[in-house]
């Protein structure tokens, strides 16, 4: 290898690492997956790194990434398909009681932790921002999206591109692109009915309630979880096809598919998509208590909006969650 060659190596690294989070944000929102996002930012880096010889400079070195970013994932979008979550296909369960249905053969929408959300922790506008296009309905609703379509409101809605760069990137006019993002926009506005209400996660009240939440599974206090609810609560579970609405359905829910006695469970805060989570943790036969799911909750000023439980336990580690807690003193 040259010198030449390891100088432009050496260049590439240190030009091009910084963005890489936000990269994986952008590939994030685009898929669904943080699996996904993973693989398609290395494929990013690759294909830049094999044409960065040629690169010249016409637009940013970000700029340039984001391109070649934004057509690695309507590629995969092309092969892979939407990622959904149960509320997407379908009308709620009104059976509680009845044992629910997993469809583990869906590609279904992940959580991402906040960890990757690349917002400056110095500009509480742009941690906001990054919150707000990262939320796990905002995200939910953009698989519905035609793939161009989700790419035009990504661009210019959240990364505040010019229309002329999105046109040119996806080799349409100008005009194209402003009618997409008018039909994007108004769609996105069906899907996303929580997104004024949610409270922010930075509310000095939410922290008391969260714990509210936390002990009354723990405690196994079901019944009192209906205080904690919102009276039309979403509660959706995958790779269960199955979901639920109202307090009292999902409480029967949890009371007869669970059927947990104090002690049983133990939660363990985190966050994911610029919202409050637990990780969820049963205890087994053996006293041990190992990975169960991990919800993603909105909370509103009327109580828990909706709740979204992930049994893709391989999830935790992305989280920084253990598999097994130790046991207590």
């Amino acid at each position: 290898m040259s010198n030449s060659t390891i100088e432009t190596d050496r260049d590439f690294q240190e030009l091009a690492d910084p963005y890489r989070r936000e990269l994986l944000a952008h590939c994030y929102r685009m898929l669904g997956s943080m699996h996904d996002a993973e693989d398609l930012v290395q494929e990013t880096y690759l294909r830049a790194w094999r044409s960065y010889e040629n690169f010249e400079g016409r637009s940013s070195l970000r700029t340039w990434l984001y391109r070649i970013a934004t057509n690695v994932c309507l590629t995969a979008i092309d092969q892979r398909g939407n990622r959904p979550m149960p509320s997407g296909l379908g009308a709620p369960s009104d059976e509680p009681e009845r044992p629910v249905v997993a469809s583990p053969e869906v590609p279904w929408l992940e959580p991402v932790p906040d960890t990757v959300l690349g917002a400056d922790a110095a500009d509480p506008a742009t941690i906001v921002a990054a919150r707000e296009s990262t939320r796990l309905a905002f995200v939910a609703a953009l698989q519905h999206l035609p793939a161009k379509q989700r790419v035009v409101l990504i661009l210019r809605d959240v990364l505040k591109w010019r229309a002329a760069e999105v046109a040119e990137l996806l080799d349409t006019s100008t005009a194209a692109v402003n009618s997409a993002l008018q039909r994007a926009r108004a769609q996105l506005e069906e899907n996303q009915p929580l997104r004024d209400e949610l409270v922010e996660p930075t509310d000095p009240a939410q922290r008391e309630f969260l714990e509210r939440y936390a002990k009354a599974f723990e405690d196994a206090d079901i019944t009192g979880l209906i205080e904690l609810f919102k009276k039309d609560v979403i509660w959706e579970m995958p790779p269960h096809l199955d979901w639920f609405v109202g307090a009292e359905n999902v409480v029967q829910l949890i009371r007869t598919q669970c059927a947990p006695s104090p002690g049983d469970i133990r939660m363990v805060p985190s966050a994911a998509n610029g919202q409050p989570a637990f990780g969820l943790y049963m205890r087994g036969d053996d006293g041990v208590h190992r990975a169960y799911q991990l919800q993603v909750i909105s909370i509103t000023d009327e109580g828990v909006a909706h709740v979204s439980a992930f049994f893709d336990t391989s999830l935790y580690p992305l989280f920084g969650l253990p598999e097994e807690l130790p046991a207590e003193l």
